[in-house]
Order: structure tokens, then sequence, then C-alpha cells
């Protein structure tokens, strides 16, 4: 908390260059953050755009509705990854006036757009290509160079998905990958996983449709893996839509980070007591801490701001990406000692 006028104090330069650690150490762990997710973007990106040209060359020839629909899912990928470096860059871009918290939401919102892409361009259009090749079925023509595409594809998806999987692990911990999927606040990573988990699966449905097209000459068994492709990807989709809508409705810090923040604030002594605590996730890597504490009412304003300072400085080295800090000083009253879950306030708020 900084008040005017508090510019040549001491503790408050000390403060300032807590700040500046704290954000320096914040920024170390974005780049690492950027760093791993474009790694994966990049790799997803080349593997998809040589997908796409192949599989279309293989529908061309063969007339396969199933490569139809994997050509337009890889090109559907395609475009997804380069609109998650758009976000990724627009959202490294400086706070501004109308924007004072910086554009960090930007890559939620990419990625949002990401989902609804899939979901239409991918999926529906899958279904529908799938419909329509039940309804009119053809034998296969160049049955053999589906299959051949297929298999490179799955070699191609494979090696994307094990890049991702190898950017993502330090950043899951010791959880699940569905958690990290769930709880990740870096879009990037989880988009691509789903992405490249769908492309394996889809393969897998396309490679089944196109077999049994071959082995029985019947083109519905080619339209039914199609369908199958589709319905993958509005899943995924909405699973995807779904756990991004949360990140730009707002969520708060994970428990343990919650758990952290609290020790900080209360383990230096400065403080009775936190009268409440909210979170904030303004970007990926970026927290909003805003604290209302307890203080003696006999404290003098320097030793208040000094508490502040300390306070600050031990939530940040708690949880480096905690680099917005409200701290908000109060009253609290202990005439008559209150119960461990009541909390007195008394205070004209502003």
């Amino acid at each position: 908390m900084t008040e005017p006028g508090a510019e040549h104090s001491p503790r408050r330069d000390d403060a300032r260059e807590a700040q500046a650690n704290g954000d320096g150490e914040a920024e170390k762990q974005s780049g690492h953050h950027d760093s791993s997710g474009n790694k994966a973007i990049f790799a997803a990106l080349a593997a998809n755009l040589g997908i796409a040209l192949t599989k279309f060359i293989a529908w061309a020839f063969s007339g396969s509705s199933s490569m139809l629909a994997e050509g337009v899912h890889s090109l559907a990928d395609s475009c997804n990854q380069i609109l998650l470096m758009v976000g990724g860059r627009r959202s490294r871009r400086d706070a501004d006036r109308e924007h004072p918290f910086g554009f960090g939401r930007e890559r939620y919102v990419y990625a949002f757009v990401v989902s609804i892409i899939l979901f239409s361009v991918g999926g529906v259009f899958s279904v529908y290509e799938g419909i329509e090749k039940i309804a009119n079925p053809h034998p296969l023509e160049v049955w053999w160079l589906p299959l051949a595409v297929l298999v490179v594809s799955m070699a191609l998806e494979g090696y994307s998905l094990r890049t991702g999987i190898r950017e993502s692990r330090p950043h899951k911990g010791s959880g699940s990958w569905a958690g990290f999927i769930r709880r990740a606040k870096a879009p990037e990573l989880p988009v691509v996983l789903l992405e490249d988990v769908a492309a394996l699966t889809g393969l897998a449905f396309a490679f089944i449709g196109v077999g049994l097209t071959i082995l029985t000459g019947d083109g519905v068994w080619d339209g039914i893996g199609t369908i199958f492709i589709g319905a993958l990807l509005v899943t995924v989709a909405i699973v995807l839509g779904m756990e991004t809508k949360s990140l730009l409705v707002g969520e708060g810090a994970s428990e343990a980070d919650a758990r952290a923040i609290d020790h900080a604030i209360l383990s230096g002594g400065e403080t009775e007591r936190i009268i409440h605590l909210k979170t904030l996730y303004l970007g990926p890597d970026e927290l909003l801490v805003a604290a209302k504490i307890a203080q003696p009412p006999h404290k003098r304003l320097e030793e208040v701001a000094a508490s502040i300072d300390a306070i600050e400085a031990r939530i940040r080295d708690a949880v480096p990406v905690a680099r917005v800090i409200y701290l908000e000083p109060d009253v609290l009253h202990t005439a008559e000692p209150a119960p461990a879950t009541e909390t007195i306030v008394i205070k004209s708020e502003d």
C-alpha cells in the first residue's frame, strides 16, 4: 500500500526494492511459462501444417470423408496455434490508463476463441461431412494412400504430444494431468495437450473407419468414423471452453498459494488477524492480492507503514506471481475478546 508523499521514506525505498525483486522473480517465471508454451505451440504448428497438407492430398485422391475431416481438423489446429501465439504477444503490452492492470487476460480471450474454432470449424463440419457420407456412401479410391497418411500423421502428432508433455511436466508437479488442465492458469499448454490428444484419438477413429471401409467395401464406415471425429472435437471444444471461461470470469489463488499468503501475512507478528483476503489472477503470471489486516489502535502511522512493507515482501517471497498487492490496515477492537471464529470491525468505509 503506497501513501502520497512517501517517496522519501527509507522503508518505502526498501519496499520498492523488495517489489522489484519480487517482480523480477515473477518475470523469470513468466518467461519460463512463455518459453515452455511457445516450444509446445511451435512443435504443434509445424506438425499440423505438414499433416493438414498430406491429409488434403490423400482426400483428393481417395475421396475419404475421414481424411477430409482430419484435414480440416489439422488446419483448424494450425489456426489455433497461431491465435495462441498472437494472444501471448498481445498480452505482454504495457498497461495504460484504460487498462491499468495490463493485458494479461488477452491470452484467455484468444484461448476461448480457439475453443470456438475447434467446435465450429472442426467438430460441426466433421459431423456434417460424416452424415453426408453415410447418406451417400462410395468406395475408396487409392485405398493405401489414406492409411499411409494416417500412420505418418500419428507419428508426427505423437512427437507433438511428447513435446507438449515434456514442456508441461515441470508445471504439472505431482498432480494428475486432468488436474493440471483444470487448474493451469496459462492456457497455452493445456490447449496444445488437449488438441494433440484429440488429434491422436481422431486419427485412430479415422484409421478404423478407413480400414473397415477397405475390408467391407462399404463407405458407410468411413462416414461413421468421420462422425466420431466430429463428436470428439465438439467434446474437447466444450471442455476447453468451460475451463477458459472460468479463467475469463476470474479465478483466485490455489489453495496452496492462499495458505502461503495467509502464513506470510501472519508469520511476522505485525498484524493481529486477517479480516478478509481476496485474490484474483490478472493474467497467467500475475496475481492480485487484496487484504484487510487488523492493526493495534495504538500503532503510529510510520509503524503501520513499516508493517505493511514487511508483509508485502513476505508475500512476494512466498508467492512470486503475487505482483499486485493492496493491504488495508484496520483497527480491531479487543476490549471484549472475540471468539476465534468472529471478527469485529469498527470502521467507516469511504
